[in-house]
């Protein structure tokens, strides 16, 4: 079972608003050093998906998707990391 430690949380902006905003929880077990945007930027974008799984993306989201799961509670904004970690957890994202 992947554990807190095994993961971190990214965050990179490609504009100014919140949508503009990506947050990449990443298995580290799968990639130790976490994205690679140069290569994400000159990806095919028919591989997109399969590009991300290989740099061990868990789960990516926006800016606004991360508000909202704030607004809902399901997020706490001081332990970001592992909010998302445990709410990828329920979700099934992570077994």
């Amino acid at each position: 079972m992947l554990e807190l430690n095994e993961t971190s949380l990214e965050t990179f902006t490609f504009g100014d608003g919140d949508e503009d905003k990506y947050y990449i929880l990443i298995n580290l077990r799968t990639n130790s050093d976490g994205v690679d945007l140069q290569r994400l930027a000159s990806a095919d974008p028919r591989y997109f998906d399969d590009i991300l799984n290989k740099m061990g993306c868990l789960l990516m989201l926006t800016g606004v998707e991360i508000d909202e799961l704030l607004s809902r509670g399901e997020l706490d904004s001081n332990n970001l990391h592992a909010s998302l970690f445990n709410l990828a957890k329920k979700e099934g994202i992570i077994l």
